[in-house]
């Protein structure tokens, strides 16, 4: 993390004097961190949010009680920082996150929501002196650069624990949840495990979920998002004890999280998602079969196959049709590629290819409208623009 404190330096050292609450994890992670600032604001607080990646725009990533960063802003501080960028060779996320760090100094927020890129022990947001910390579900993705295995990349995960900084655990593998207790007790950092969900119950308004405080509903939709919203009202609570649950209820009903099935039409039942790990792949599955009662007509796009055997194995004999697109033009894998990536897993019944996002959205409408099915476009955030087009959706 050398360049990115080394620019932070060059910043005055922003990161210093912040009240910074850090999330990490494989899934749930920016749902988690979204919650968080929006009961966090509904209590009154001036909140900084930042998250990765962004859908449409890079400002996405940056924003203050849901203000996004400006343009001029953005300019402004690779103005006055281009010549230490250079001389430090800071990479794209370094750049952003000191960016990030220093906008809400400069805004003077009260609490900086940090939602960390990739991993957690090596992450350039893993400068911060957080008030506390929390990990999300951790499953298999990034395997390549985290590790091969859950404890590999739950190492990876934990290191963003701080000595005496408590430290809110969402829902684990048993052998994973072992372990980040035992690296939790090495550091002194006190231990919240979120509690039992009593009842769960999933509607086209969104998540309903009975816990000890009382009943709470999300509008994100989804089992996964209960205990994302559970694992939120728990750091919420390590900061400010006595919060009242009307507040948190308030802050729950306004928070927006783009592309985690997210209802993209009025009238038909089609959700985009941008999940593209066999864990987010299976849970979002399994969402729409609890609403609809139905499988899914699926569009796929995915960036890389590295993951693609795990995601095979998430998918098959779990939808009616599967239409494959890509485009290298949206850093996407060719339609074919990923069709043969797909087949060597056993996944190549009922598919259907288009190289044409477009094209593979027209067929899924096609067959929405005649079956009544719902339909699912996933696997990438690079696919948004498209989608957002598509369907007339402003951001």
């Amino acid at each position: 993390m050398d360049h990115t404190l080394d620019l932070l330096d060059q910043c005055n050292n922003p990161h210093k004097n912040l009240n910074v609450v850090h999330i990490a994890g494989t899934n749930g992670k920016g749902s988690t961190s979204s919650m968080v600032a929006s009961i966090l604001e509904s209590a009154g607080y001036k909140v900084g949010l930042y998250t990765s990646p962004h859908l449409i725009r890079f400002n996405e990533r940056i924003s203050v009680n849901g203000e996004c960063i400006s343009n001029n802003e953005i300019r402004s501080f690779i103005d006055a920082y281009k010549q230490d960028i250079d001389r430090i060779s800071s990479t794209f996320f370094e750049t952003t996150t000191v960016m990030a760090l220093k906008h809400f100094a400069n805004k003077k927020v009260d609490f900086a929501v940090i939602e960390v890129g990739l991993g957690g022990r090596l992450d350039s947001t893993n400068v911060v002196i957080p008030k506390v910390t929390a990990i999300t579900p951790i499953s298999l993705d990034h395997r390549d650069i985290l590790g091969d295995n859950l404890l590999s990349i739950a190492n990876e995960k934990a290191g963003i624990i701080k000595k005496n900084i408590p430290l809110i655990l969402g829902l684990q593998d048993k052998r994973v949840k072992a372990h980040l207790h035992k690296i939790a007790k090495q550091k002194k950092a006190p231990v919240v495990d979120i509690e039992e969900i009593k009842e769960i119950s999933l509607s086209l308004k969104g998540t309903r979920f009975k816990i000890k405080s009382g009943h709470y509903l999300t509008p994100l939709l989804g089992h996964h998002q209960a205990y994302n919203s559970v694992t939120a009202i728990r750091v919420i609570k390590s900061i400010i004890p006595k919060i009242n649950f009307s507040t948190i209820q308030e802050g729950l009903n306004k928070t927006v999280w783009n592309g985690r099935l997210q209802k993209i039409s009025n009238n038909l039942p089609l959700y985009y998602d941008v999940a593209h790990n066999s864990a987010g792949i299976s849970v979002m599955i399994k969402t729409i079969k609890s609403v609809y009662g139905k499988v899914p007509y699926v569009v796929l796009c995915l960036k890389g196959n590295k993951e693609v055997e795990l995601i095979s194995s998430a998918l098959k004999n779990k939808y009616e049709k599967l239409i494959i697109t890509g485009s290298p033009k949206m850093e996407l894998m060719e339609a074919k590629e990923l069709a043969q990536a797909l087949a060597k897993y056993g996944l190549n019944y009922n598919i259907e290819i288009k190289n044409d996002p477009n094209d593979a959205f027209n067929i899924l409408i096609d067959r929405i409208n005649s079956t009544n099915q719902p339909g699912i476009i996933m696997g990438s955030h690079y696919i948004a623009k498209a989608v957002f087009d598509k369907f007339g959706i402003f951001m």
